[in-house]
């Protein structure tokens, strides 16, 4: 297999991947990483970790996880930090993703008293600084009362670092979690100057080198086909309900230009590949470690991930169209 530019094989180094979080990190043994690394069968514990107002993705993939509930017990929805020209500051762009979520929840007619979390208000960054919140507070008790035989499975669809201050207080909870993060570019891609990514690259860091089970899935290069159109929307999303009618609205809002325009619903792929593994195939590989420059290398000695390879666009769309109308036409008026 070719490489770009953007991916280094490394050099050997006499520190192993998991110096950052001592003895606990590795009570997980490869085989027991790999058995968590399975596609999972049955109604899954899940918690979503979502910087929901940065863009309009969040709101898609947190509508289709809460309208899943024959697969997904939804324990909990944390707000993500992130900083960009909707917000003044990563803890403005959390608190006005904290926001958002209830906007939805408020129009799918559930409450979020006990399920909403506000997260932490920095990123961890190249200190690898753990960040207190009541976010990174509730995944902590919410992973030590799993187990490896039943996980919780973390959605994660922003800047990741709720979930890393949660692994550097808390290292324990390793084997009671599998973390499902929508962040960088395929390996191949030139760099993985991603969003989600070059927000905390300190946090990332301390999720692939922690030893986490976790699913990777790439940006540029592979869910960078799961996009739609707003004369899709307009016919399959906006008349469904008055949530349907946000979600076209956010849509639509995105672009002032629709002629020839789709726009990419990226965080819908990690909800799809917990719904059903084929709509985004994976390969077992050892975790990429993930330099300061925002660029890939490869030391196959590390522990092992399991990386999305490819997402089904059509089939992932569709459970979302059909699952959003069969909610409208069941809501009482």
């Amino acid at each position: 297999m070719g490489y770009a530019s953007g991916l280094r094989f490394a050099q050997p180094q006499a520190n192993p991947p998991y110096d950052l979080f001592g003895e606990t990190s590795m009570t997980l043994t490869d085989a027991s990483r790999l058995k968590l690394l399975e596609p999972p069968a049955g109604r899954l514990r899940v918690v979503l970790d979502t910087d929901t107002y940065n863009e309009i993705d969040d709101q898609f993939a947190l509508v289709q996880m809460l309208l899943s509930r024959d697969r997904f017990e939804v324990e909990a929805i944390y707000a993500a930090p992130f900083f960009n020209a909707r917000a003044d500051s990563p803890g403005h762009g959390m608190e006005l993703s904290y926001q958002e979520i209830l906007r939805l929840l408020d129009r799918l007619n559930v409450a979020p008293e006990g399920l909403v979390h506000r997260g932490v208000n920095d990123y961890v960054g190249p200190g690898k600084t753990a960040r207190t919140a009541p976010a990174v507070d509730d995944l902590i008790a919410r992973a030590r009362a799993g187990s490896p035989e039943h996980p919780l499975y973390v959605i994660a669809i922003g800047a990741i670092s709720n979930v890393a201050s949660a692994l550097l207080s808390a290292p324990d909870i390793i084997d009671r979690i599998v973390v499902v993060w929508l962040g960088g570019h395929a390996l191949e891609w030139p760099h993985t100057v991603e969003f989600n990514l070059k927000q905390d690259v300190g946090g990332a860091q301390v999720l692939l080198d922690s030893g986490v089970p976790l699913v990777l899935v790439p940006c540029m290069g592979v869910t960078s086909r799961l996009h739609s159109t707003v004369p899709e929307i307009e016919r399959y999303v906006e008349p469904h309900g008055s949530i349907g009618a946000f979600l076209a609205m956010r849509f639509k809002e995105y672009s002032s230009d629709h002629m020839g325009w789709a726009k990419e619903i990226w965080d819908m792929a990690p909800v799809a590949w917990l719904l059903n593994p084929l709509w985004a195939p994976s390969v077992i590989m050892p975790a990429p470690v993930l330099t300061d420059q925002m660029t890939w290398s490869i030391d196959r000695r590390r522990h092992s991930i399991r990386y999305v390879t490819y997402v089904d666009r059509n089939a992932i769309l569709k459970d979302f169209f059909v699952k959003l109308r069969d909610f409208a036409a069941a809501k009482v008026p």
